[in-house]
């Protein structure tokens, strides 16, 4: 009888990783862990700190990634989930839509946070092709997490200051029927409300949910990767997707209260470390 990798529930994540600021990888891996999920990660690059700081130590991993990914499959790994995050290039996506291909299939559940923009704005890294690229990954997605501009980018929709709930319901029909899925989740993160912030939770023939938490000093590095990583280990534990996404939103203004309390530069993120616990 052969050796087994998969007795547990495992997730890839396929993100950089940054050694310090709390984002990608180095969030992900302490979260889905406490929440009972072996988290194996592909790293798309390495940075000392991430790009919010002055300067910073930076490495691409595009061309290690295939053979890192290629001694997996050798060791025949399955996996429930996998959640990608943000990618660097066209490259990426395409050696991320290959990954989804290869490991993916009736049981996993894929989770892509299109790290895409904020703000209205596109990161500079971000090309007319890399966003073409990204609307092809989404149609892999059960689960996907935009924020407001990601959404703007990949509906084609013009960004703007303020929005009516029925105008991101508009965009968020559109994301589902870009998703090739039979149950498709999507979430549209960092809507402003005068004093709120809301995430807007929509599934195909069920009520669309506005998930609201009162707005908490300014936005912090990683709290998107805290976001989809709850949402990740919650899908693969059979957590109902709603009761995710407001134990996610819950968590991460708790995270910036504390962070605000111990008067944390906004580039060092959220100390998620001293609420870990409320994720048992």
């Amino acid at each position: 009888m052969g050796t087994s990798h998969n007795n547990q529930k495992k997730i890839a994540v396929i993100n950089d990783f940054s050694g310090f600021g709390r984002c990608s990888i180095a969030v992900a891996m302490p979260i889905i862990s406490v929440m009972k999920i072996q988290c194996c990660p592909v790293l798309t690059s390495v940075f000392s700190n991430h790009t919010g700081f002055e300067s910073f130590f930076f490495e691409d991993y595009t061309e290690k990634m295939e053979p890192y990914i290629a001694e997996w499959k050798k060791l025949d790994l399955h996996f429930q989930g996998i959640c990608s995050g943000f990618l660097g290039s066209k490259r990426q996506i395409e050696i991320v839509t290959d990954f989804l291909k290869d490991f993916k299939d009736a049981d996993t559940i894929a989770v892509i946070d299109p790290v895409m923009g904020d703000y209205g704005v596109p990161y500079p890294t971000y090309t007319k092709e890399m966003c073409q690229e990204m609307k092809k990954l989404v149609q892999y997605a059960d689960i996907l997490t935009p924020n407001l501009t990601e959404a703007c980018i990949l509906t084609d929709t013009e960004y703007k200051g303020r929005w009516r709930l029925a105008e991101v319901s508009e965009m968020a029909k559109k994301l589902v029927a870009a998703m090739r899925c039979s149950d498709p989740k999507v979430v549209i993160t960092g809507i402003p409300q005068r004093s709120y912030i809301a995430n807007y939770a929509y599934q195909p023939e069920r009520l669309a949910k506005v998930i609201r938490t009162h707005k908490i000093g300014e936005s912090r590095s990683g709290t998107g990767d805290i976001f989809s990583s709850i949402l990740a280990a919650d899908a693969v534990n059979g957590v109902d997707f709603e009761t995710s996404v407001r134990k996610a939103s819950s968590f991460i203004k708790h995270c910036i209260e504390r962070s605000i309390e111990l008067d944390l530069p906004l580039t060092d993120g959220v100390c998620f470390e001293e609420l870990l616990y409320k994720l048992h």
